[in-house]
């Protein structure tokens, strides 16, 4: 496999890391403390066609492989993971279900608005008894015989969801069904009945606002059925598919983090003196500094050839499993020791690190916990000849 970037993909890498370093990166602290909808970066992502890179130029879009999204998903997260995160909800998350998997009326509403910016999107997935059991989901959606659904329930850790114009929705429509009871639906978050209630006071990634959801006897039509009547009992198959492809962006993302928590502890090392000397010339901060830039080589090497394995339109299910645990456990060690590198100064709000050190905790919780992934990969590895992974 060809692990070289084409001269267009260099080309994103370069455009992003510009970008990320010019105009994300002095105002992440502030996002961070004072936790504004991201308007003004997400203006500039759609000027730059990154919000959601992977829709194609038929719908609007930029038309991008995975590889591409991966390396811009990468450049973000190595200054800011809240943007990072964001980016993830809107186009993994809420794009890529309907261009995976709604008809083409569907994509031709949606898609050009989602590509331009105009309309921002979430996933609802997640409720207060339905994290890891996503099969749990107890939103209810009644058909009210006369063409349409009537939505009561709430949903929880909505990122987007507080400023979203629209939301791939998962709700019951057959509780007998048990996971074949479950459908997708495309709602505007503008209908009756949609309510945020509330954003939650997190640990990490403060930029990006996760939102509790209720909805009240909130009517919506059966056109609204990701995908048409064929979607109906549908929608956790749909979830499933659609998280596999959102973890190469969250393991792109951590590869980004742990890249940025790196250059951050260099700039440290290397003018921090003590004993007379650069920290930088001790034999224990040059261990760290092997160790840390190993595991990135490592992380960044995993993320990539999943991606292209994506293009490819292999099943990556188990792949994406795999480097959603093995980057945010390791990505965790690399901040760690990159916290560690900074001494007394890394448990300090003036220093990056201290931010990178609260957002990366959440990555083994999101999109899946990192239990969950370890299911989904020994589920699979015991079926197969151990061989078959080269």
């Amino acid at each position: 496999m060809d692990f070289r970037l084409s001269d267009e993909q260099q080309m994103v890498r370069e455009m992003v890391r510009e970008f990320a370093d010019e105009f994300l990166a002095p105002r992440a602290h502030m996002i961070d403390m004072e936790r504004p909808v991201p308007r003004e970066q997400i203006n500039k992502l759609c000027e730059l066609g990154m919000i959601a890179p992977i829709i194609p130029e038929e719908y609007g879009g930029a038309g991008m492989d995975y590889l591409s999204y991966a390396i811009i998903s990468e450049e973000v997260g190595r200054v800011d993971a809240s943007i990072a995160t964001t980016i993830g909800a809107h186009c993994s998350l809420c794009c890529g279900p309907i261009l995976n998997f709604g008809t083409e009326e569907q994509k031709q509403q949606w898609l050009p608005k989602l590509a331009s910016g105009e309309v921002i999107g979430c996933f609802g997935l997640t409720e207060p008894m339905a994290g890891s059991d996503a099969a749990g989901v107890r939103t209810v959606a009644e058909p009210d015989g006369h063409g349409n659904y009537i939505v009561n329930g709430n949903k929880q850790w909505i990122t987007n969801g507080s400023f979203a114009n629209v939301c791939v929705l998962l709700a019951s429509t057959n509780f007998k069904q048990g996971l074949m009871g479950i459908t997708a639906f495309i709602v505007p978050t503008d209908t009756p009945g949609f309510h945020v209630e509330s954003i939650e006071d997190t640990m990490g990634i403060r930029g990006s606002q996760q939102a509790v959801l209720v909805f009240k006897d909130m009517k919506i039509p059966e056109e609204w059925i990701l995908g048409g009547k064929r979607g109906l009992g549908r929608g956790f198959m749909y979830a499933m598919k659609t998280l596999d492809a959102g973890r190469i962006g969250v393991a792109a993302m951590v590869v980004g983090m742990a890249q940025g928590a790196l250059e951050k502890a260099l700039s440290f090392i290397k003018t921090r003196k003590q004993f007379g000397k650069a920290i930088a010339d001790f034999q224990g901060m040059q261990w760290y500094i092997a160790e840390m830039a190993a595991d990135i080589y490592a992380m960044r090497t995993m993320v990539y050839r999943v991606a292209v394995e994506k293009d490819e339109h292999k099943d990556i299910a188990t792949q994406a499993a795999m480097i959603k645990l093995f980057c945010t456990e390791t990505a965790q060690r690399v901040i760690d020791r990159a916290l560690q590198c900074h001494g007394g100064y890394g448990y300090c709000k003036e220093y990056d690190i201290e931010r990178y050190y609260r957002d990366i905790r959440i990555t083994r919780i999101y999109e899946g916990t990192n239990e969950i992934q370890k299911n989904i990969i020994a589920r699979d590895v015991l079926k197969k000849d151990p061989r078959t992974w080269m």
